[in-house]
């Protein structure tokens, strides 16, 4: 059976700047958030249209072990993206694991939804809060740096 999860994040810095960010994900969040990724690696396409392939190493001391995400779509209009993982031991706990970005204006700043749907193997399996949990910190991370640039 199922399941889904939706996290918001509300933002300071422009839906266009979030987005870019976002979408750049492959080269920018090892640079700024080392102590959380390590690498991440494009092994098909671009890192950031549809189809593209990527290996996301975490940093030593992320209760995380690589995985692999598949770009299936991206709707620059819109703003919005949907990957799923292909590869890594998160699939030892999960059948399967799809994952949305929708970004839009709110207010003065950005409201950024991270949702998505997961299967568990079985039912001793807890929800992917610990891997969803570190997605939206680097989101308010991102945030901090992008503010931080533009007052430089």
């Amino acid at each position: 059976m199922s399941s889904t999860f939706a996290l918001e994040a509300d933002l300071k810095s422009k839906p266009q700047k979030i987005w870019e960010s976002i979408n750049d994900f492959s080269n920018l969040f090892p640079k700024i958030f080392p102590q959380v990724f390590d690498s991440v690696t494009v092994l098909e396409g671009d890192g950031n249209s549809p189809g593209s392939v990527r290996r996301i190493n975490y940093a030593k001391g992320v209760p995380l072990t690589p995985i692999t995400q598949k770009i299936e779509s991206v709707d620059e209009e819109a703003k919005k993206m949907t990957y799923s993982v292909v590869d890594g031991d998160i699939l030892k706990l999960y059948k399967s694991f799809r994952a949305h970005f929708a970004v839009s204006g709110k207010d003065e700043g950005t409201l950024v939804i991270y949702s998505g749907e997961y299967e568990k193997i079985n039912e001793q399996v807890q929800d992917p809060g610990e891997f969803t949990g570190i997605i939206i910190k680097s989101l308010y991370g991102l945030d901090a740096y992008l503010l931080q640039a533009e007052k430089s």
